[in-house]
């Protein structure tokens, strides 16, 4: 097995160990975070089955979108802060952007959106841990955000994305996700029809806890990739 094959089983086994032991088995997708990557490591994790694949920097991402055309089932998720100036590319070329975070970038997504693609998967980016440094809005303005997203014509609300603070201690790591987990039924329950199905949640070294609270996709990059290069 090549080195990518090997990291890739090695975190997939992660997951179905993290799933089976809260009963959740086939609950969770693998999204690989391919930024600073080349796009032949991408091709690479293709060719094991992966499908799914995140990207923080707009312009990097596009060019790997280009490059890797010819390969079939490709989805491709930004999930990196945007600026407005920005959006029309992440409209243009990605399938999902999970780091929704004010309405005026979700309204020039649905109107940069052609029409001639489906609806844009949104999730709301959620501050949980209420860091001063980080994206997100604070947990009292989900609701409030998701009506406004809900009402636009070329978005389709998913759900929420949140990146804790990083901590070792697994009851903290629970405690955010099991909020976020909360954020997410309170969503549910207000659009039962809206398909609101995705928690965006969990990195390397939190996963199992974002699992057992109820993730639905794990964001993947070191585990999978190696180091980033940021040279």
């Amino acid at each position: 097995m090549s080195a990518i094959e090997t990291q890739f089983q090695q975190v997939r086994d992660r997951i179905q160990a993290a799933e089976n032991a809260c009963g959740r088995a086939g609950a969770v997708k693998l999204l690989a975070v391919s930024k600073t990557k080349p796009a032949s490591l991408v091709r690479e994790a293709w060719h094991t089955g992966q499908r799914d694949f995140g990207e923080n920097y707009v312009q990097e991402g596009i060019e790997k979108i280009q490059a890797l055309q010819d390969l079939d089932g490709l989805c491709w998720h930004f999930i990196g802060p945007l600026q407005s100036n920005k959006t029309r590319s992440v409209a243009e070329h990605f399938d999902w952007m999970h780091s929704v975070d004010r309405l005026k970038i979700a309204q020039r997504l649905s109107e940069q959106r052609p029409e001639h693609l489906p609806p844009l998967n949104i999730c709301i980016q959620v501050n949980i841990s209420d860091e001063d440094t980080k994206s997100g809005i604070s947990p009292e303005n989900v609701q409030p955000l998701a009506a406004e997203i809900v009402a636009l014509p070329n978005l389709k609300l998913r759900g929420l994305m949140a990146i804790p603070v990083p901590t070792d201690d697994p009851a903290e790591q629970h405690a955010a996700f099991q909020a976020m987990s909360g954020l997410l039924a309170a969503l549910q329950e207000r659009w039962p029809d809206q398909g609101l199905d995705t928690l965006s949640m969990g990195m390397s070294d939190d996963l199992e806890a974002a699992i057992a609270e109820g993730a639905t996709m794990v964001r993947i990059g070191t585990a999978l990739f190696g180091a980033r290069n940021y040279s």
